[in-house]
């Protein structure tokens, strides 16, 4: 479908803080967004918006021109990057004779296509019918084709139900209770490794920031990866055993992304409590995109929103700047530079080339290590079993034989796994 990309740029105010993102990286986002959904894109324009319409949010001369570009390219479809209210849509609609959708309906769609398991679908059409639940306005009220997701851009021949305020709430009333089995099992799954029990690890970052790509590298898993937002959707979860013998959990979860609609953030709240209880985050930063220290100020917000205030971010969050090989060299100087001023220090790397990865893993150890405890066990030459478990679930510091053939081991240990070894040291 053709479609014509209108990004507003709110005017600046005195006295007001400047803006992290520029317009160029706003019109690029939104075009980037736009082709996420294989949209053709016939022109892209950014009007002032110096005043907000009530009626249409934008003057009604920037109407006129966007009209004429609907007409000029014959555009079905008009994406506008700023949250529209209801009676906005509809008058901007019958203004341009062409569909119009925002920022949140765009995101929307997105998700609704990327989902692929029966967690992640129950939740974009949750925040799909929440959002559209506030737009019925006299008669409009076509809301979802039968294809087993959220849509909006449905045509001629594809099968629509109406429905009314009533049957909207009734089926957001099932959805929940759905959700709700969904979030038992994750609940349940989340204790299962608390009693193992290995760290989780989760990797957040602003969309398209390279996480996936890192995960792979790190996990040698087979993750979608693509060079487009939101490539990943429904959280990934691998076992991965650091170079000490420890074991991790790593979890590669969906791509934050400013202004992102709290529908969402609301729906996939069950999906980022891997987040919120996770031992550590790693924020996966672009840091060759000149957009880095916007997006992430917008995962920082997104952080907070979920309860990883400030405070809690110091102790839990390490950031690892991706992409270093696509710096030129006196940008990489310095990046570099900066990294090693700040406390505490990113971890650089890339995911690509793994370059800095063994450097990652090792500050993973030894952010999820600060509670261990180092101890001296002795082993007779027939605990060969044991000897195998404490290789296996310790980090063996020393280790030596004496005349009698007695193994002293020097290890680190967490608190559950000491007690675990004291207790098949009794029954031994």
């Amino acid at each position: 479908m053709r479609c014509i990309v209108v990004v507003p740029i709110p005017a600046e105010r005195r006295g007001a803080p400047a803006r992290l993102r520029s317009p160029e990286d706003r019109k690029a986002e939104a075009i980037g967004l736009a082709q996420a959904i294989e949209l053709e894109i016939a022109q892209s324009v950014s009007p002032p918006l110096n005043t907000i319409r009530p009626a249409t949010l934008l003057g009604k001369g920037k109407v006129e021109e966007i009209k004429g570009l609907v007409e000029e390219h014959g555009a079905g479809l008009v994406v506008v990057d700023h949250t529209l209210s209801p009676v906005q849509q509809r008058n901007l609609e019958k203004a341009f004779g062409a569909k119009v959708i925002d920022r949140t309906g765009l995101i929307l769609e997105i998700f609704g296509r990327r989902a692929q398991t029966r967690e992640g679908r129950l939740q974009v059409e949750l925040a799909h019918l929440n959002y559209q639940k506030s737009r019925l306005v006299r008669s409009w009220t076509h809301l979802e084709r039968q294809r087993g997701g959220a849509g909006f851009l449905g045509g001629p021949g594809e099968s629509q139900l109406e429905l009314d305020r009533r049957m909207i709430e009734e089926k957001i009333e099932r959805l929940e209770k759905d959700l709700e089995d969904v979030v038992r099992t994750r609940d349940l799954h989340r204790k299962g490794r608390a009693r193992m029990p290995y760290p989780v690890v989760a990797i957040v970052g602003y969309t398209n920031a390279g996480k996936s790509t890192l995960f792979n590298r790190v996990t040698g898993a087979g993750v979608l990866v693509k060079d487009q937002v939101f490539a990943t959707l429904d959280p990934t979860m691998r076992e991965v055993k650091l170079p000490t013998g420890r074991r991790v959990i790593l979890s590669d979860t969906v791509g934050f992304i400013s202004d992102l609609p709290t529908t969402l953030v609301a729906a996939f709240r069950a999906t980022l409590e891997e987040v919120i209880t996770a031992d550590l985050v790693l924020h996966v930063r672009d840091i060759a995109s000149p957009e880095s220290a916007a997006q992430r100020a917008d995962v920082d917000q997104v952080l907070a929103d979920l309860g990883v205030d400030e405070k809690e971010a110091a102790r839990r969050v390490q950031e690892v700047w991706n992409k270093i090989d696509a710096l030129p060299e006196l940008e990489r100087d310095e990046v570099e530079n900066q990294a090693r001023r700040m406390d505490p220090p990113p971890v650089l790397v890339s995911a690509v080339t793994g370059e800095g990865v063994p450097l990652l893993l090792a500050e993973i150890e030894r952010r999820i290590s600060g509670h261990d405890e180092i101890i001296d066990v002795m082993l007779p030459p027939s605990a060969g079993k044991l000897a195998h478990w404490l290789h296996e679930n310790a980090e063996v510091v020393s280790r030596e034989v004496d005349e009698a053939g007695q193994t002293h081991y020097r290890v680190r240990v967490d608190a559950i796994r000491k007690a675990r070894l004291e207790a098949r040291m009794r029954d031994a």
